[in-house]
């Protein structure tokens, strides 16, 4: 947790170093859902940090794997330790930029679609997201969906669970950036 604060505190303050239009939240909120045959997975992490430059529309996500939250225990346990090895690879990140022009200082609904770099399981891939945000006084709400296929970012499932775990999963994303 340290690190990534460390982490979050350091972009920020590069981004400021350069007086630009900065959004951030420590509480955004990122979930999957994986649609199998035997079984629906889902969970939910709410403790996703984001930053947004209005500027140039660079933007930043990071999240301990760890914080995902899941209905059953027991299934939390086997996607930290087996699937996603929270230990060894405590943290997913993306790195990209909005593909539109923005005018955030103006109110009303965007699309906003990203390409960048996302890493999960200590694997990088380019991937393009779709999303919206909303622009009101002094804050972003920014809402996104994505599907991530396990194999891209070298997620083993066995065999003896494959029609448990679907091989893609929908990601979906809802943040609240605050101007900082």
């Amino acid at each position: 947790m340290k690190k990534l604060a460390i982490a979050i505190y350091l972009l920020l303050f590069a981004f400021m170093a350069n007086g630009q239009s900065l959004f951030s939240t420590k509480s955004g909120r990122i979930s999957f859902r994986s649609d199998a045959p035997l079984e629906d997975i889902e969970a939910v992490n709410n403790k996703v940090a984001a930053i947004l430059n209005a500027d140039n529309e660079e933007l930043a996500v990071q999240m301990r794997i760890i914080d995902f939250e899941f209905s059953n225990k027991l299934m939390q346990e086997h996607f930290n330790e087996n699937y996603l090895e929270s230990e060894k690879y405590p943290t997913a990140t993306f790195k990209g930029k909005i593909i539109e022009k923005l005018d955030l200082q103006k109110a009303g609904t965007y699309p906003a679609n990203a390409k960048g770099t996302l890493t999960v399981h200590g694997v990088s891939k380019e991937v393009a997201i779709q999303g919206t945000i909303k622009s009101t006084e002094g804050k972003l709400e920014a809402e996104f969906e994505f599907p991530i296929k396990l194999e891209d970012h070298e997620i083993e499932i066995p065999s003896i669970v494959f029609q448990k775990i679907a091989e893609e999963v929908e990601v979906k994303g809802k943040f609240t950036l605050v101007r900082k």
